[in-house]
């Protein structure tokens, strides 16, 4: 973007973008063109009649964005889910998501990265650098996109090499949170392109990030919260390997891209780009709190099966409560940790004398089931046992091309075929504190081919798009359980695991046709018929594995059949395979009252294909019929509106939907793990945006959403007899986000100030809604003193991220009936940073 241009044309936000100019001078106006490509052609975003939030990359180097889910704390009605406590995350838009932690889950908002499709849901999560600009779109945009659109899609863009002159960056940050070990972080970015010759050009990016431990560990293998196989005598120990007890939250993430242009001809280009990431942390930085389920029945006998009824709440336990649960009469219900039907678990009323004697805490008041309670709560100590530096590590790599062709000068043809490889190996302390009890781990193979071939055409009064598409999933998944050297249950070491393979094959054929019923009216039709077929192998089996930071070591042993195999299947495995025939469309009307306003309104109509469940193996029963689920299918009625005022230095867009859901596929958690199930669902909500420079060098954006989403009919567990209609996850009904940034004329070049906050209303982490299973609202706050050359070629920033230290809710799971407790995580404590830039 040219600092001296009197017109700059910016990719970038409606709903929700904050400070359009936030890296421009003074003479750039933040509400010249803006364009985006939201429906496969570049236009002006307020030509365009869908809810859009785009950024540029010089807009999220100012907001401190550097993971691709950042983004979203600055999109109201765009939030973040997902597992391993923000190690691995994805989008929720508009109430729509699916928390499932198994990888072989595809998310139904979908993310591109330079057109090319991300088809694992934890793979949503990945460092930003030389980012040309994002785009977000809110609502099913199945025709055009149609990968696992129905909430709407993420689309990531990176700088590509020009023709005119070598040019590039080197960009630095220092910076230190504010925690108990002060905790450092240093981000390096930089670039290089240019013409190689007349016709061929070439990019190279490159990131490192290094960042210390945010989250510090006061674990001691001899210390009063020990709780192992020393415990109850059946070892020397509680330390389940070297390393332990380790700080958490650490990140060491090394990136590359490489881009090459060739213009062959005036007419025809050639596109070939290449990217690899490597990211080594340490286990997920989760912490404990102590919680109380509670059952709909009475105090069991400990030598029948148990009568406490049915789970219908889990609370937040009472400081002087020792009972492990609640009974309706107000009793302790006592624990069944191994779902087994007995209140005789080794922690529970059945361990032996002896071990209650060296166990007397694990009835201490306040605690969970072996005593333990957070000294700081929230705050960023912890005490955590099975806790290791750079345990897991994630590899990336991906290569794609892309062909554009101008046949004439109405007609387009582009083809983008795009390889992705992914693999990763991630743990989580399961009951958060010192117990040596059990790990949950996240390992995943998967690869990626996608081949896009479409065609771009325009007529007098028509435009339209229609096209191929192919797309093959190879996705191996190893989730489990882990009891490591040491644990508490018996016979440890050994891992339960949960091994899936899913195989999957669709292919679309897609199309939109633009016309212009009047110069001011435009009928928009469009449809997308998709043919999915997927292969399914799924098996139980437990592994003996010594080491804590290895899985599956030695011949796996199979648990017994799956549910729904062949009886004397050697392999004990369940397999199935699926053959659908699906579609998506929209019907919409733009009305172009005049140069500065546009009214839409449209249905359209998202799909998002059924799949398989890979449930973790100790869990509650799941019946094979639970195993394969439905494709969901949404019907979404959205009105919106577009309006420049003030001679176009301010604008003011809006839109209203609701959301008719058949069977939503919703991920339910119950015990130590989950399913994915269906259940119909209803939304309705608004989102407003205000956009203005009312004065040179002063830029200010405000925007808020609203949503009432509910989820119908939810069992509290699988074929369980209560059902209840509850919140989606991760789904905030109210976020409101602002910016205020003024750049004056200082010592030379241009000084700036800014500050921007984001608010989230509370919102649950667990579908089944219980009390404790709620984070709190929040309001994060950043603040950002700049300078600049005047011909932008250095730029050096002072940031403050989250200036008020809130404790953020980030990520949990309900396991009290495995623990006693709740695992929770929070984002980042304050942070200071320096940023320096030099460009060329």
């Amino acid at each position: 973007m040219s600092h001296q241009a009197n017109r700059a044309v910016v990719h970038c936000c409606v709903a929700g973008c904050l400070a359009a100019a936030m890296a421009m001078p003074l003479q750039a106006a933040v509400l010249d063109e803006i364009v985006v490509t939201a429906q496969k052609r570049e236009q002006d975003i307020q030509d365009v009649g869908i809810s859009i939030s785009a950024f540029t990359g010089e807009q999220m180097e100012t907001l401190g964005i550097g993971a691709s889910s950042d983004i979203a704390a600055f999109v109201p009605g765009v939030h973040t889910s997902g597992a391993l406590a923000g190690q691995n995350k994805q989008f929720t838009i508009r109430g729509v998501t699916q928390a499932d932690f198994n990888d072989i889950v595809e998310a139904p908002n979908a993310v591109y990265l330079d057109e090319g499709y991300i088809a694992v849901a934890q793979a949503q999560t990945f460092a930003l650098f030389d980012i040309e600009r994002v785009e977000i779109l809110k609502g099913p945009q199945g025709t055009l996109f149609g990968r696992n659109a129905t909430g709407g899609l993420v689309q990531y863009l990176s700088r590509k090499p020009t023709f005119d002159a070598v040019e590039g960056y080197a960009d630095v940050t220092y910076g230190q949170f504010d925690a108990n070990s002060d905790p450092n972080s240093l981000r390096f970015e930089g670039a290089v392109g240019g013409p190689l010759s007349d016709r061929v050009a070439g990019r190279v990016a490159l990131m490192y990030n290094d960042q210390d431990p945010w989250l510090k560990n006061l674990y001691d293998p001899n210390g009063p919260y020990a709780f192992g196989a020393a415990t109850i005598g059946t070892g020397p120990t509680n330390d389940p390997g070297e390393g332990s007890g380790a700080d958490l939250a650490d990140d060491e993430t090394t990136a590359l891209r490489g881009i090459l242009q060739f213009d062959a001809r005036d007419d025809l280009r050639f596109t070939f780009s290449g990217n690899w990431a490597q990211s080594d942390v340490s286990t997920a930085p989760y912490q404990a709190k102590p919680v109380s389920p509670v059952y709909n029945g009475s105090n069991p006998d400990p030598n029948v099966q148990l009568s406490q009824g049915e789970l219908i709440n889990v609370i937040d336990i009472d400081p002087t409560d020792s009972r492990r649960s609640i009974c309706a009469d107000g009793s302790d219900c006592g624990s069944d940790q191994d779902n087994n039907g007995f209140p005789d678990d080794f922690d529970g009323d059945n361990i032996t004398d002896t071990a209650r004697v060296t166990n007397t805490f694990a009835l201490s008041p306040g605690t969970d089931f072996f005593g333990y309670r957070d000294a700081d709560g929230d705050d960023t100590t912890f005490n955590s046992d099975f806790a290791f530096k750079d345990q897991g590590n994630i590899d990336t790599w991906g290569v794609a091309l892309r062909i554009e062709h101008d046949i004439n000068d109405n007609l387009q043809l582009t083809a983008i075929s795009d390889f992705k490889d992914y693999e990763k190996l991630l743990f989580l302390d399961v009951d958060g504190g010192p117990a040596n009890q059990s790990v949950n781990y996240a390992a995943v193979d998967a690869t990626s081919f996608t081949q896009e071939l479409r065609l771009n055409g325009t007529a007098d009064q028509m435009r339209w798009v229609a096209g191929l598409y192919y797309l093959n999933i190879d996705n191996t998944s190893d989730n489990g359980l882990k009891f490591p050297v040491n644990s508490v249950v018996p016979d440890a070491p050994f891992d339960l695991g949960s091994d899936a393979d899913l195989e999957t094959d669709s292919y679309s054929l897609f199309g939109q046709v633009e016309y212009d019923l009047r110069e001011d009216l435009t009928l928009i039709v469009g449809g997308r018929l998709i043919q999915e077929e997927k292969d399914y192998t799924f098996a139980q089996n437990l592994y003996f594995t010594a080491d804590s930071s290895q899985i599956h070591q030695g011949t796996p042993v199979p648990l017994g059949p799956v549910p729904g195999a062949n009886p004397g299947d050697p392999a004990s495995a369940y397999s199935d395979d699926s053959s659908d025939t699906l579609w998506a469309g929209k019907v919409q009307l733009d009305w172009r009252l005049n140069d500065d306003w546009l009214l839409y309104a449209g249905i359209n109509r998202g799909v998002k294909a059924g799949s398989f469940n890979a449930q973790l193996y100790g869990g509650l029963a799941v019946p094979v019929s639970a195993i394969p689920y439905d494709e969901e299918k949404l019907l979404a009625y959205e009105a919106g509106f577009k309006s420049t005022w003030l001679n176009g230095t301010t604008r003011f867009n809006g839109s209203i939907f609701y959301y008719d859901y058949a069977d939503y596929q919703a991920f339910l958690f119950t015990g130590v793990g989950g399913v994915v199930i269906n259940a119909d669902a209803t939304n309705v909500g608004m989102e407003l945006e205000l956009q203005t420079s009312p004065i040179e060098g002063l830029d200010i954006m405000l925007s808020g959403s609203w949503f009432n989403a509910e989820v119908e009919d939810v069992p509290l567990r699988v074929d369980g007899p209560i059902v209840r209609d509850v919140e989606p996850t991760y789904a905030p009904e109210m976020q409101f986000a602002g910016l205020v940034r003024y750049e004056w004329p200082a010592l030379g070049g241009f000084a700036s100030v800014q500050g921007d906050f984001s608010y989230s209303d509370e919102f649950y982490y667990n579908l089944r809604n219980f009390d404790a299973d709620q984070f709190d609202s929040y309001t994060l706050v950043n603040a950002v003193f700049g300078w600049r050359t005047d011909d932008g070629q250095w730029r050096g920033n002072l940031g403050i991220h989250n200036l008020t230290d809130e404790r953020a809710g980030n990520q949990g799971f309900n396991l009290a009936t495995l623990c006693g407790c709740n695992e929770v995580s929070y984002q980042p404590p304050r942070w200071y940073g320096l940023t320096l830039k030099y460009s060329f």
